[in-house]
Parts: structure tokens; sequence; C-alpha cells
């Protein structure tokens, strides 16, 4: 059988970058391994639904560059429907066909009689030894049960699990799990208003769709043995995916789960694109907003719980392809480094060909500055990229694409003594000499100096200030050669006459 994955969010709100990573290897494991990977929208909790969710996801997918080849949104729909709530009646004859065989059972207990059998039973949980207690089918005669449907009762149908019996299966990244029903509680399959649960509906869904490999998060590794145990009962058990547990994504500080709240507190985003919650009106910050590059984000993100085993740590979409297995993920969960993730933006960008990340921050650039040549504009990102972090720090370079307002006070303070020494109308002549050779003008800098009875160090010092507003910047031959003889003249005279 073909390797079929699927990564299966829900939509109550954006995209958790925890979420992008799970995607992420299901995506890498399917076409190392020539399969398909599937998008699908798990929306049994209806409650919980927040528009415009879906659609970020979808959106997020595409941004990131693991987009599904089936699933909502993608592909030819050969297995659709992809959403859970589109596939609400079929659920049903599963769940029906757990009762007539004895492993599932109506309950028709009140919120009110739940909660007045966890304030007598102390840690209650509804299992094979308290569902006695309770108004179900086991508890009910069969004539009682019969009305109480006839007369369209509020009802759930929950799973009968043993009563003391060792759940076994095999985990990809763990080993052997195994977990006794005591520690277990009969879990609901079916709710009151005909949605199933989740655990009913992924297990239903991943038989039809043909799922071979079930790769989600370490959170849902305590729900795999109800899953396991759903397989047996419904006459899976042969054609059962493989588990495959992702550690978490931990805090920066390893002390629990990465939330949005860690990302506001020390200043990173924690979901692929911007969003805006349809309550609140939050606006929360995406890594695309923020000035990343997909290709960086996902090579950050799939070291998140997985190593190549190799100390390489750049890789292509394709390499982690090549390179990507389940033997090499972590069991631990995996701290967030903020600091990493920069380091991973700024080697992309110094990576990128000029032209495409003068594509990239064009927008940006002619939004803050107004219209710039394109051509120009490679050419200040081939001078600047390797002092970029984000692509939007491309606005620290203003003095690149218009002219300087105003000196730094400090940066005049440190040049002021040239004015004593430097012929300024000496220094314009040799400007104007100037070809478009920055190894020229750096030998013709140094010929000057030492000509004029000038510290080249001094000299340099005063010609950045004049060029860029402060004493930190690109190589001054470069810089000239970018903003060409007469713009460079012209600062030089306009801080000269400020010192």
């Amino acid at each position: 059988m073909s390797v079929r994955v699927r990564f299966a969010p829900s939509p109550t709100g954006p995209l958790h970058i925890g979420g992008v990573r799970t995607a992420l290897y299901n995506y890498l494991f399917a076409k190392k391994n020539n399969g398909d990977f599937i998008l699908r929208i798990e929306d049994t909790d209806q409650n919980r639904f927040v528009p415009g969710a879906e659609q970020y996801i979808i959106e997020s997918l595409k941004w990131i560059g693991i987009e599904p080849n089936e699933g909502v949104g993608f592909g030819d729909g050969m297995h659709a429907p992809y959403r859970q709530s589109d596939r609400k009646d079929s659920y049903r004859q599963y769940a029906e066909q757990l009762l007539k065989e004895g492993y599932a059972y109506y309950a028709f207990d009140t919120e009110e009689e739940l909660e007045n059998l966890k304030a007598i039973i102390p840690n209650f949980k509804y299992d094979a030894q308290t569902r006695q207690q309770a108004k179900n089918s086991l508890t009910l005669s069969k004539e009682d049960v019969t009305q109480r449907l006839a007369n369209n009762e509020h009802f759930v149908i929950r799973i009968k699990l043993p009563e003391d019996e060792t759940v076994r299966f095999t985990d990809e990244i763990r080993g052997n799990v195994l977990v006794s029903t005591t520690q277990m509680d009969d879990k609901v399959l079916l709710k009151s208003d005909g949605m199933p649960t989740y655990h009913l509906a992924n297990v239903c869904d991943d038989y039809v769709m043909k799922i071979t490999h079930v790769i989600r998060g370490e959170e849902w590794l305590p729900s795999a043995p109800l899953h396991v145990l759903l397989y047996r009962y419904l006459g899976w058990e042969n054609v059962m995916p493989k588990f495959a547990h992702l550690p978490l994504l931990l805090k920066p500080d390893g002390n629990g789960k990465l939330s949005k709240r860690d990302g506001d507190r020390l200043g990173f985003p924690v979901f692929p694109l911007e969003w805006s919650d349809p309550k609140t009106k939050e606006i929360s910050s995406g890594y695309k907003q923020r000035g990343y590059l997909p290709e960086a984000v996902v090579n950050m993100l799939a070291f998140l719980g997985w190593n190549p085993g190799t100390e390489q740590e750049l890789f292509t979409q394709q390499e982690l392809i090549n390179a990507f297995s389940l033997e090499h993920i972590h069991k631990a969960g995996a701290k967030f480094d903020f600091e990493k993730a920069k380091w991973f933006n700024a080697e992309y960008i110094k990576n990128t060909d000029n032209e495409i990340l003068a594509n990239l921050v064009q927008q940006n650039v002619q939004q803050k500055f107004g219209a710039v040549d394109k051509s120009f504009l490679i050419k200040v990102v081939g001078l600047v990229k390797e002092r970029l972090t984000f692509l939007n720090d491309i606005e620290h370079f203003a003095y690149l694409f218009q002219p300087i307002e105003q000196y730094e006070e400090t940066s005049l303070s440190k040049v002021n003594k040239i004015k004593e020494v430097l012929d300024i109308d000496k220094l314009t002549l040799l400007f104007n000499n100037f070809s478009d050779d920055s190894v020229l003008i750096e030998t013709s800098l140094k010929e000057f100096a030492q000509n004029n009875e000038l510290k080249i160090g001094e000299l340099m010092k005063f010609i950045r200030t004049s060029l860029v507003g402060e004493l930190s910047g690109p190589a001054i031959p470069d810089l000239i050669v970018l903003l060409g003889n007469e713009t460079s003249i012209n600062r030089i005279k306009n801080c000269f006459s400020q010192l």
C-alpha cells in the first residue's frame, strides 16, 4: 500500500507554528516515500468554529510551501468530502455497528446528573466501574431504552471499554506503548447533535481515506489506545495505520508548551501569517509579516524535534525530503529558540538571488520610500543583504533611498576635527574621477589620505558619516559605486558644512 498521510487541523483559530511543524513532517514523510499528503479539516466541535480559520490554514500551507496534493482546497477530491461536518451522516453507521456488536452503548445522563456523580465519586470518570451507577443502556431495561429513543430523548453514544485490559501498540517514535483500560474512560463517540467526536471521526476518516501513517502531536498520545481499540472493534485492525506522536514544541526555557502569550511576551510570532481575531479584533503578527522567508521557517521548524544525524544545518526543501525519517525524530520536547530562528532567516536571505530578494522587498520599499528603480533595488539588496536578519530590515537603510535629513550627533562629534585638516575641494575633485570599480576607489582614497597627510581611518569615518549619516554601514567604496559620484559629493559637502 502506498504511503498516505494527513494533516487534520481544527478550524478553531489561527494555525499555530507547532501545527505547521506537524504538517511539515507529514509532507516530508509523504514526499520521501512518494506518497500522498492530505489536508482534512476536523470540525466536529461546531461550538468552537471560528470564521476564516479554515482559509487561514490553507493560505498558511501555501505560503510555507508545503501544499497537500489532496484535501480541502487542493487536488481532485478523490476522497472528498474532507470536512468532517460534510461527512456527518456517514459516522452514525459506524457508531451503530459498535452498538450492535456490544462495543458501545447509549448514555442518557444529563449534565446535572453527571455533575452529581462527580460530587459523590472522587476523581470521577465514566468507565467500567462507574457506568453501572449512571443512566445508560447497560443499566436501563431494553424497553426503557427503546422508549427513550422513540421519544427523541437526549443521548450520546459511548465506547464500552473492557474492565481491565492492556492495550498495546507500537509508536514509530516512542516504541512499544502499553496502557491499561483502567486508566481510560468510556469516551463519547457520537454527540447528542449527531456529530461524531474526534475519536470516532478520525478513525473512520483514516480508514476511508486509506491513511497509512498517523503523524500527529504528542498531546494525542493518551487517546491512541482508544483509537487502537476502535480499529479492532470496527474490524479494521489489519489496516490500522502506524502511529508517530511528535514531541511538544516548548517555550524557550523548556517550561511548558509554546503559546501565543510566550510569543507576545518575548517578541516573536507563533503563527505563520498575520491573524485578526474576528471576535476581539486583536491582530497577531505572523512570520511572513515579520519578514521571514518561508524556506527559512521550514528549515527552522524541521530542526525542532528532528535532526539529520549530521552537522549540516541549512537544507533546501528537497534536501530535507531526502534526509527526513521518523527514526531521527526526538522523543523529548523541542525548545523554541528565537535566536536560532533569526539565524536561519539571515542565512537564507544571504543566499537568496539578488533579483528574487529585490522582488520580495520591493513593495515594502515603495510603501516606505516611494517608487524605486528595480535595477537600483537589485544593487541595494546585493550590497546590504548580509546585514539583513528580516526582509523588513531593508527599512533601516533609508539613506540608500532618500537624502540624509539628519546626521547622528555622536558620529559628527567623532569626525569634527577633520574640518581643520581636510581640503574639501580636493576631495570632491577626487570623487569626480571615480569609476565603478570599488577596488580602485579604495586605492585612490588611501593615496589621497597619504598625499594630504590625513589618517586614513579619520578620512573614512568622515566619508561614512557623510554617506550614511552615522559610523556604521556597508563598505565605503561599494556605497560610492551604488550612490554614484554626484550624490556622494553632495552628501560630503553637506556633512562638511555641518561640522
